[in-house]
């Protein structure tokens, strides 16, 4: 069973950044992705970003083009996801996910095992 913990999140003004962290354990196959996708509540979800573990390809959605990276950390089993320039419409719950058997690109609307999700809140 694959298990996602992540940290970070908080409270912080438009412009600035906020890391996010997500610690996978469990049987994880050499070509699982790693991501995070975001919700407010009463919208749809929104992917953000994914990295796969085999070859480090990303993907990020075209609002967090630019702003913010991802990145992993293969000894660690850890993601982190940097986040710049933040703005009151990234305010959300943030969840990291993952999927095993990720061959092509990966999708962070495809991710299919849930962390327990954290808020950021952007204030103006």
């Amino acid at each position: 069973e694959v298990q996602l913990v992540e940290s970070g999140g908080g409270l912080v003004q438009a412009g600035g950044s906020l890391r996010l962290s997500c610690k996978a354990s469990g049987f994880l196959y050499h070509d699982y992705a790693i991501g995070w996708f975001r919700q407010i509540p009463g919208k749809e979800r929104e992917g953000v970003s994914c990295i796969k573990y085999s070859d480090g390809g990303t993907n990020y959605a075209a609002s967090a083009k630019g702003r913010f990276t991802i990145s992993m950390d293969k000894y660690r089993n850890l993601a982190t996801l940097q986040m710049n320039r933040l703005t009151p419409d990234d305010t959300a719950v943030y969840y990291c996910a993952g999927r095993q058997r990720v061959q092509d690109v990966c999708n962070p609307m495809d991710l299919d095992i849930w962390g327990q999700g954290t808020a950021v809140t952007v204030s103006s």
